[in-house]
């Protein structure tokens, strides 16, 4: 039976309630129609688009796109040539109807996933046909949809392979892994992140829903994910998300390594849901290795969630809500630094070290409603709220007692109206955030710090220095989130034929705020192997002490009403059937008052100029004069600061079919992408200023030695452990200084940012996908903190000690200006170089085939002048950024394999498992070399196993259906038990990286940071 086009879509347009809700929608989004079409547009990173050609006898009128599971839908009118696009589609599972002059036939059914631009060619004359319910005709299109990816370097991750594959988080981002380049890592404390290449883990950008979740306060990248073990989003909300490793288009901002766009759940027409409860502890794992010959330490990992979606009106309106929770406590390992034996340590020390247990809770709420009053509106209210505590044990030196807890808190809220015509698109998204993160000590005590500086038990000619313990109270005690609005609209033009055209501008007005109170609880140093009583370990006798005071000059809690705006144009062409071109320019612009309006202290001025005099006349510190930089190019006054104009970002890429029928193809691509620069950096000036962190020095050890007697060099009294003594020496620098650190950022701060090329070929051999190429990125302009202090002639390295022939001079820490803390100054200088090829193999779970896979091998040369990470952010040891050598990249593998499946077996069974082998990553250390005055940088391999392999890791699940059917025809319970790390594999992350140890490259402790025993995770779920 052949329906006409007005009978076909009479449940879409017909109703009287439809068009009281149309006139209702439009009647009060006036204002915002005309401040969405007045802007340019910022175009959509989560939506599909879908084009092709369709051939059939006397033409087509008209093609529909229909969501079978919502009723959403959009109409195009086709080309004279039959060719028709939709330049944006939610993903989801649709249909086409097309209207001929015979009438309408249906296509059947097929997938657009997130960010896919999808083709579907089809020529009715010779399309298969069946039968569908009603008589329709349906043409059999599902094999034949392809997706062109462009110069894209990346991976879709599909709902499937969410609930499929074993994890053991549940955090959505863990399945990121699978593209070319990228790392989920997890560290001692559980914490995780997401990193491309060499490039630091701030780099990374999340948007979920085109919304961005960048970080701009702290080093994860994501908005609440600095130093957590919790997720950013419920799992059971993300639908599917798209991970983007190079060359994506001009729309992705403040990203300069891994992108990766997600879309969330919505309601269907059809009420469903479903929940689950995740479970494991002590008895399900395997003992870590300092639990061998031991009792296990108690430990449980529950997690535990729910969602449901369904209609409130059909076709018209929808909800979706989830909630998940998790309750943590994870076993790590405490151990003595310097890799000593716990014998050495005085029995009241033993205790400390050991298995203990970190804890974490979380819960993630998420709701979403989606209004379609009619076929040309969608409009959607979204928003998460995520509420985080519990405290992280690393796996090193520090006692369980001397952590801070992590408390984590974010809001969101999004509000979206997408208007769709003939030719052109407006997508309008108005959202707000609310994220706080505020590490707080567990106790507030005296802080102890148990050092060892004398000689290295393994060659008694040099000297070893480090940390053997810390107990007490913590040291951090902060409060740091950003807040704010953010306007961004994209307009999407396909009125020019072969032509793809996005305009996007983005504003965003955010408040960034930084409460940073360092050694809150003062920290006291003892050398435990200066023993002037003839003792064997010292713990009463301090060489420093270092604690923070509020010093008058400000607000230690800094804030900056932070403005952001982005611009860009896209232009997707297709010049030929084979040939598309993708040409897009970005613009950003951030002006941060915090950092271009900031005036330094007169008072600290002076002294680092030397105009500031003491008693005698002359400068307090000259040692600046004949220094290798000039310290006025970081001196702000109010008007030496610009913002950076200069964010031009120019991508390009190209897809070439080699065969007509697109099953072989090469591409390619360059782009620049600019970062940001943290605001955790830029604050320091301003925060330094308000709240010190003064330092004090006790003489006597040699190696600590200070002289001469100051109000910062004093004989040692046991008052100084209590407050009063403290306020003492608070009261005696204050009369000469005030003790604190200097910072000081360079007044011409670029912005970070990668330049990204690509090259490669793709393919499809029957169900498999194949894809292999090149990607290099270039990272510049990362933020380096180096000490500014100089000795009085001007020169960086301090002289030879005479009565330590072989001690290696060091950084002039103690060359400070008199009275006060380091110069510590900012300014670019970090580079990376990331070069990789890698092979790609893919397979697609189809209900006709029920198994799919995904496998990439990605061979990596890295190298690096800094470490990315906050430590490697001060770079302390050498005078300039570009006196350290280039080296191996610390933590990237050269080598990465990783593939991961799952396939439905009978009984209502399915497997699913996951491989992660990669070689040996690169650990740092700094050594002596032939010149005294110098030292080197030199990175070791580390092997985690003693074997072949640097880490390898087997995970695999398996899942058990049983359907209630007397339910409803969908209802059904689960049960699943995950294998973490089925082969028990150690995968140790601690060496010896010293090259002159005799014990170089071998395994120094009993660490394995992040990598679990073997597990076992039980699961039971229900869903309808």
């Amino acid at each position: 039976m052949k329906a006409s086009h007005s009978a076909t879509n009479g449940l879409i347009r017909g109703s009287r309630l439809r068009a009281a809700a149309a006139a209702l929608a439009w009647s009060s989004a006036g204002t915002v129609l005309a401040i969405g079409l007045a802007l340019p547009a910022h175009a959509q990173q989560s939506n599909a688009t879908l084009r092709g050609t369709i051939t059939a006898d006397g033409g087509v009128t008209e093609v529909t796109a229909v969501n079978v599971n919502t009723g959403f839908s959009r109409t195009v009118q086709p080309s004279a040539d039959g060719s028709y696009q939709f330049a944006s589609l939610p993903p989801g599972s649709y249909r086409l109807e097309v209207t001929t002059p015979n009438g309408v036939r249906r296509t059947d059914e097929f997938q657009l996933l997130v960010a896919q631009n999808a083709v579907l060619d089809f020529d009715l004359s010779t399309a298969t046909v069946a039968s569908a319910p009603g008589g329709e005709e349906v043409i059999v299109t599902g094999s034949r949809i392809r997706t062109m990816e462009g110069g894209e370097v990346g991976i879709n991750i599909t709902q499937r392979q969410i609930e499929q594959l074993p994890q053991n988080n549940r955090n959505f981002l863990a399945f990121a892994e699978l593209a070319p380049g990228v790392q989920f890592q997890t560290d001692g404390q559980g914490n995780s992140s997401l990193r491309g290449g060499a490039s630091p883990t701030a780099s990374i950008n999340v948007f979920i829903d085109g919304v961005s979740q960048k970080d701009n306060v702290l080093k994860n990248g994501v908005s609440g994910q600095d130093s957590t073990q919790g997720n950013p989003f419920p799992q059971l909300a993300i639908g599917e998300y798209r991970v983007i490793s190079s060359n994506y288009k001009a729309e992705f901002d403040e990203v300069s390594s891994v992108a990766i766009t997600a879309i969330t759940k919505s309601g269907t027409n059809q009420f469903k849901g479903e929940g689950f409860v995740d479970f494991t502890n002590e008895s399900l794992r395997d003992r870590i290795p300092d639990e061998l010959g031991k009792a296990k330490v108690k430990t449980k990992d529950l997690q535990f969630g729910g969602a449901l979606g369904g209609p409130i009106v059909k076709d018209l309106l929808h909800f979706f809500v989830s909630y998940e929770g998790k309750r943590r406590r994870l076993p790590v390992s405490i151990t003595p630094g310097l890799d000593r034996p716990i014998s050495l340590f005085p029995s009241q020390y033993q205790g400390f070290f050991g298995a203990r247990n970190s804890e974490f809770n979380e819960d993630l709420f998420f709701g979403k409603i989606s209004f379609s009053p009619t076929d040309s509106d969608l409009f959607e209210i979204s928003g998460k709220w995520r509420d985080e505590s519990g405290f992280n044990l690393g796996s090193g030196s520090t006692a369980a007692e001397a952590v801070s807890s992590n408390d984590v808190t974010e809001r969101r809220a999004v509000v979206r109206w997408e208007h769709t015509a003939d030719k052109w698109i407006n997508d309008l998204k108005v959202s707000y955030e609310d994220v706080s993160w505020s590490p707080t000590p567990r106790q507030f005590a005296n802080g102890i710090q148990l050092e060892y500086q004398g000689p290295n038990p393994s060659n008694a000619a040099q000297t070893q220095r480090g940390t053997l313990l810390t107990i007490g109270g913590g040291a951090g005690y902060q409060d740091k989130g950003q807040k704010g609005w953010t306007i961004q609209d994209d307009f999407t033009w396909t009125g020019f034929e072969g032509h793809t055209i996005k305009l996007g501008v983005k504003a965003k007005w955010i408040n960034l705020n930084s409460l940073q109170l360092n050694f809150f609880n003062p920290r006291y140093y003892f050398n435990t192997a200066y023993n002037p009583g003839g003792g064997t370990f010292n713990d009463t006798i301090p060489y420093r002490v270092e604690f923070g005071a509020i010093s008058g000059e400000g607000d230690p809690t800094v804030e900056a009403d932070n403005f952001q705006l982005g611009l860009y144009i896209q232009d997707d062409w297709e010049i030929t059937d084979r040939l598309t071109l993708n040409l897009g320019l970005r613009w950003d612009y951030e002006h941060n008052p915090t950092f271009l309006n900031f005036v330094h202290n007169k008072r600290r001025v002076d002294v680092v100029t030397g105009v500031a005099k003491n008693s005698s006349g002359n400068p307090i510190y000259p040692n600046l004069a004949n220094a290798n930089y000039n310290i006025r190019d970081y001196i702000s006054t109010g008007t030496e600061r610009k913002a950076f104009l200069g964010a031009f970002q120019p991508r390009v890429g190209f897809s070439y079919e080699l065969t007509e029928d697109g099953r072989f193809a090469v591409f390619g691509g360059y782009g620049r992408s600019y970062d940001r620069n943290r605001f955790d950096f830029l604050q320091q000036e301003v925060s330094r200023g308000s709240y010190e962190t003064v330092s004090f020095r006790f003489p006597g050890d040699p190696l600590n030695a200070c002289a001469p007697i100051s109000a910062t060099c004093l004989p040692w009294n046991p008052v100084y452990l209590t407050q009063a003594g403290r306020d003492q020496l608070l009261a005696g620098l204050t009369a000469v200084g005030g003790g604190g650190e200097f910072r000081f950022i360079k007044n011409d701060l670029k912005a970070p940012y990668s330049d990204q090329f690509s090259v490669g070929v793709r393919g499809r051999f029957g169900v498999i996908n194949a894809e292999t190429g090149f990607q290099y990125t270039a990272s510049r302009d990362g933020f380096v903190w180096l000490l500014g202090n100089r000795n009085p002639d001007g020169s960086f390295f301090l002289p030879d000690n005479p009565a330590l022939p072989t001690d290696t001079p060091g950084s002039p820490f103690g060359a400070a200006p008199p009275g006060y803390g380091s110069i510590i100054i900012g300014e670019n200088g970090a580079k990376t170089d990331t070069k990789s090829i890698y092979v790609k193999l893919g397979k697609a779970y189809s209900s006709s085939s029920p198994w799919g896979f995904d496998a990439t091998y990605t061979y990596t040369d890295a190298t690096e002048n800094r470490d990315t990470s906050d430590s490697g952010a001060f770079s302390l040891d050498f005078p300039t950024a570009q006196d350290y050598p280039t080296v191996q990249a610390v933590g990237v593998p050269k080598h990465r394999f990783i593939i991961a499946g799952s396939a439905d077996l009978p009984l209502g069974l399915t497997f699913s498992g996951k491989l992660l082998y990669q070689s040996p990553t690169q650990v740092r250390a700094l050594v002596s070399s032939a010149n005294p005055y110098r030292r080197t940088v030199v990175v070791a391999d580390s092997f985690g196993n003693g074997d072949a392999w640097g880490k390898r890791q087997v995970d695999i699940a398996l899942t058990k259906y049983v359907p209630l059917a007397f339910l409803t025809d969908d209802a059904r319970i689960r049960f699943r038990v995950d294998v973490i790390n089925l082969f028990n594999d150690r995968n140790y992350t601690s060496f010896v990286s010293n090259p002159s140890d005799p014990r170089y490259r071998e395994r120094s402790g009993n660490s394995v940071g992040g990598n679990p025993p073997r597990t076992l995770k039980l699961t039971a779920g229900f869903s309808f």
